[in-house]
């Protein structure tokens, strides 16, 4: 039985103000037998240690936080227990019980320490002891076990070799706990003991998984193929449109469901864990449907509003993705007919609903109608033929707006035969020759698996190769794998690319060859690297500012397309850039886009060498520092560092802003005053922007029906740093300065998000500036603020 014991301090009260006084010699002799002739008699000579006074001194130590002393006496204890065994049972027992969730106990501490002293004696063991004794110990930590302690379980387990234990009276002890509400002990005691094919797996993971804790029950049925089958259709059923939570708030009436835990049940969040898992255990498509069909029908929507809301997909490159999307699925050529009206193209779901034959009940309204007055001509299916029609040459629009190829239709080549490959090695191989590297894949929506390279386009001056890998004989030939290493291990040969680490990841997911044998890269420049030295450069004053790019009408340019618009004066026409690049024959559109995607990278490299110093750049760009990942693996982010890069300003290659910026003054030791961060808050930011005025930060605030774009002019005309978050983000940041737009959590209050625009920006918050600045105009208060409750001043204050 488990000793109901008052505070350690008052049961310990007769030593605790005389302990710290005597010699060491003397302070264990409170808890020390004495001879027959009542003197203190050595441990080694006593008939055994007290372990209740022993862990009433242990307790005292612990309270006192006194550890390294704890540890010195544990270890003298154990010596003097006449059965250690037993009497460390004793001493868990005894413990003050443990904060539930808190895994540093005294009972932890004695524990680890009893097991660091057993290997000093390892003939104390359970082989020396009778068997009733065995079982009467194994039983006692059995119990142990059940008292909320999981940090226990490992070293119990092998100090009383529990899983030596009649099976029944293990199953029965975890039934126990799971009747107890104990799901996580029992969970880590059955891994543990490997009981999994004699559980019930539902009984013992569903509760687990409803309390957020899906990690315990990963690590239950890992090497289990049955049971990992059995947790990804599980998860997957819960995807399915019919199914409710308010089914398990039923089933599980006595766990009680968070909000957080109600969110992480919705069909969304659950899609990605099954997903996870189904490439973590290497299991097929085939056994999540519900997941497959919600992220096809999520990769329609995201194409439907690409491609007529954004305006940036074309015509074909939308019809080649829906076809490959929406396959044989009746389920999902129903839902894209709708998603058709929805966005009012009655013409096209009428064409798509005779192509797939949607039954006429499964129409939405006016799509009938709309199919009986369709001229035949575009009743029947000529996009075969519209692809050979196609002409090489853009629309003269496309001329005057977009950068264009400078070389002919006969200088770009496409590769598919070996014959072709040596006339390109000829080429391209030549040492001290220029060559633009770019890759294209599919894009990955709708898709469960990593996507390999699709296209290669290799670009010299004068000439364009595109090596097709669509056909499985040529690009698993040798010759193929020895023209890659030949280009990217060659000094002499200056590649050049523009966020290149994404090329390489695709290689080695295309050739596994590269990981067994790793790819030697040498010789590369990523003008990534380049492009993000120009905005230091011309921000700080190091260089003339590039030309200026204003806002346009259309999507804004970012990337590689604001790089070339910058420096060449036209940025690119991306409308091919989600193109489905594994489809066969590739149109001219296609080609073109590829082509140019590679030579642009000759262009914009050799306009810089002519006068780098006017952007800011060394004389001599190859020297410039290209910190390529060449392994193929991604450069992840310490744990620790993970809510810092969710508010975090632009990617991990954007660690070196300008001295100029308002966020460069975040990075010194320097701190600011709340009136000199003048910010912009978008629409979907008006709660932090209110909260901010009323601190004393200079803020402006998109109404409710302005465009995104009024941000970035804002923060041009009036050097103010952007507030927003989502999408818009990647939009509005290469639409000002490096530094001068901040991403933060839609999700967290207001109060929140200011306090992380105060850390970030190292802004010093005095009592006086709350609410010195009116909430409703950028003006300060003629009073600064004398009408505001002394109370509430203190309150905002200290919870900033």
């Amino acid at each position: 039985m488990k000793r109901k014991r008052t505070s350690p301090r008052t049961e310990c009260s007769p030593h605790t103000s005389s302990v710290n006084k005597r010699p060491v010699a003397d302070r264990y002799s409170h808890w020390r037998v004495q001879d027959q002739s009542g003197g203190m008699c050595d441990i080694s000579q006593a008939e055994g240690v007290d372990p209740v006074k022993l862990c009433d001194h242990l307790c005292e130590l612990w309270a006192k936080r006194e550890l390294a002393e704890l540890r010195t006496e544990a270890r003298l204890g154990f010596s003097g227990l006449q059965e250690p065994l037993s009497g460390l049972l004793c001493l868990l027992e005894g413990c003050p019980a443990a904060t539930r969730g808190k895994t540093n106990s005294l009972g932890q501490c004695i524990l680890a320490e009893f097991a660091r002293w057993l290997q000093d004696h390892p003939h104390i063991s359970l082989k020396e002891q009778p068997d009733e004794q065995v079982s009467n110990l194994q039983l006692r930590a059995l119990n142990l076990l059940a008292e909320a302690q999981p940090s226990f379980v490992d070293l119990l387990l092998d100090v009383y070799q529990l899983g030596c234990v009649d099976r029944g009276l293990l199953l029965a002890h975890v039934d126990k706990l799971q009747t107890s509400g104990l799901y996580k002990e029992a969970i880590l005691m059955s891994t543990k003991l490997g009981l999994q094919s004699e559980l019930d797996v539902e009984k013992i993971c569903v509760p687990l998984i409803l309390q957020d804790k899906l990690s315990l029950v990963e690590s239950y049925v890992r090497g289990h193929p049955h049971l990992e089958e059995w947790l990804v259709k599980l998860l997957d059923s819960w995807c399915s449109p019919e199914f409710s939570v308010f089914q398990l708030k039923r089933q599980y009436p006595h766990l009680g469901f968070s909000q957080h835990q109600v969110e992480r049940l919705q069909p969304k969040m659950l899609s990605k864990q099954v997903f996870r898992l189904m490439q973590l255990f290497s299991l097929d498509s085939a056994l999540c449907p519900n997941s497959v069909t919600k992220r096809k029908l999520d990769s329609l929507k995201y194409l439907m509003h690409k491609t007529f809301v954004e305006k940036g997909m074309s015509e074909e490159s939308w019809s080649d993705h829906v076809q490959a999307t929406v396959a044989e699925s009746p389920e999902l050529q129903a839902q894209l007919i709708g998603l058709l009206v929805k966005y009012r193209q009655f013409m096209t779901a009428a064409q798509w609903s005779l192509r797939y034959g949607v039954p006429k009940e499964r129409l939405p309204h006016g799509v009938w109608e709309m199919q009986q007055k369709l001229p035949l001509a575009l009743q029947a299916d000529s996009e075969d033929d519209s692809r050979s029609r196609e002409s090489w040459e853009p629309p003269q629009s496309d001329r005057d707006r977009y950068y264009q190829l400078p070389v002919g239709r006969e200088s770009v080549h496409f590769v598919q035969t070996l014959e072709e490959l040596e006339l390109c090695r000829e080429v391209v191989l030549q040492s001290g020759s220029l060559v633009g590297v770019d890759m294209e894949w599919r894009a990955s929506f709708g898709t469960v698996t990593c996507q390999r390279v699709a296209l290669i386009q290799l670009a010299t001056p004068g000439q364009v190769f595109l090596l097709d890998l669509s056909a499985a004989d040529f690009w698993q030939h040798p010759r193929i794998v020895q023209t890659i290493r030949a280009l990217f291990s060659d000094p002499t040969i200056l590649k050049l690319g523009y966020g290149m680490s994404a090329d390489l990841k695709s290689l080695f997911t295309t050739w596994p060859e590269f990981r067994d044998e790793p790819l030697k890269v040498d010789g590369i420049l990523d003008l990534l690297h380049v492009h993000k030295q120009m905005q230091r450069s011309c921000r700080g004053g190091g260089g003339q500012q590039s030309r200026v790019v204003e806002v346009s009408e259309g999507p804004s340019e970012k990337g590689l397309s604001l790089l070339v618009q910058q420096v060449l004066g036209k940025p690119l026409d991306k409308m091919e850039q989600l193109s489905n690049w594994e489809r066969r024959p590739l149109r001219n559109s296609q080609l073109r886009y590829a082509a140019i995607d590679a030579y642009c990278l000759l262009d914009v490299y050799l306009t810089l060498s002519q006068d780098p110093a006017c952007y800011g750049l060394p004389a001599d760009l190859r020297c410039m520092p290209s910190s390529q990942n060449t392994n193929g693996k991604e450069n992840k982010k310490p744990k620790e560092k993970a809510a810092q890069a969710r508010c975090s300003v632009g990617t991990s290659e954007d660690s070196q802003p300008a001295s100029s910026a308002p966020l460069a003054q975040a990075e010194e030791t320097m701190l600011m005053v709340p009136q000199e961060l003048r910010v912009v808050c978008d629409n979907m930011l008006q709660g932090l922007g209110r909260y901010l005025r009323s601190l004393g930060v200079d803020v402006l605030m998109l109404e409710n029906n302005d465009d995104h774009r009024v941000a970035a002019e804002l923060a041009r005309a009036e050097g103010r740093v952007i507030l927003t978050c989502g999408q818009p983000y990647h939009t509005l940041k290469s639409q000002v300065g490096e530094g001068r737009c901040l991403a933060l959590d839609c999700s967290e209050k207001a109060r929140d998000q200011a306090v992380q625009v105060l850390r970030h920006f190292r802004v010093q918050l005095t009592p006086e500036d709350i609410f010195s600045r009116c909430q409703e105009l950028t003006g300060d208060f003629a009073g600064r603020g004398s009408t505001t409750p002394v109370g509430v001043r203190d309150q905002l204050y200290l919870q900033n």
